[in-house]
């Protein structure tokens, strides 16, 4: 899909707003700069941005209730999918919290989030402190099972954990839920076919 393709979609399908768009477009360029250094996603899938890792990131939405709370995106990266989500939020009182190890990615992000005036902080540390989020996403930050015991350990309350995953989503579900089970339900990605998204409910 082109960027045309996408834009349309983000605005029908998923309620993105005018400003919402031009910011996407600001963070598009200055990523696409940015990767020329740094490398924060390969060199192939800069073609395929809007598609393979916005509209990717996006569809997200769907499954997030933005009027209260709070959201951490676990392994961040160069934004995926925490910029979006921040790009789409429009309640102040919506907080979006933004963890990546990275100097160099945190940095950017950082500047991401000045340049966009958008409600997100960067953080370095998963662990640094316990964290007070109604949601968890992740893209591409370690296993399922890993994420999942992550996400027990630094959430100290009830919250939603959504991850994108790719086709072995049910092999991984089945791996990580061996010794625990938790209510889920799973997705269809709108970007790929062999693609999900499971979604699990911590009510601790």
């Amino acid at each position: 899909m082109q960027e045309h393709d996408v834009i349309k979609i983000l605005k029908e399908d998923l309620n993105f707003g005018h400003d919402s768009i031009n910011k996407l477009k600001l963070f598009s360029k200055s990523l696409i700069i940015a990767n020329k250094k740094h490398n924060f996603i390969s060199k192939n899938s800069e073609l395929d941005l809007w598609e393979r890792h916005i509209l990717d990131s996006a569809q997200l939405v769907k499954f997030i209730d933005f009027k209260a709370g709070s959201l951490a995106d676990l392994g961040s990266g160069a934004g995926f999918p925490g910029i979006i989500l921040a790009i789409f939020n429009d309640n102040k009182a919506f907080h979006v919290k933004l963890y990546e190890k990275s100097p160099v990615k945190r940095k950017f992000l950082d500047n991401i989030i000045k340049e966009l005036d958008i409600g997100a902080n960067v953080f370095s540390n998963v662990y640094e402190k316990n964290i007070e989020v109604n949601f968890v996403v992740c893209r591409a930050f370690k296993k399922l099972d890993q994420v999942i015991q992550v996400s027990r350990e630094i959430v100290k309350k009830p919250h939603k954990l959504i991850v994108l995953k790719g086709q072995n989503a049910q092999q991984d579900i089945e791996k990580a839920f061996k010794s625990h089970k938790y209510d889920y339900k799973i997705e269809k990605s709108m970007t790929n076919e062999h693609s999900k998204i499971i979604i699990i409910e911590f009510n601790q």
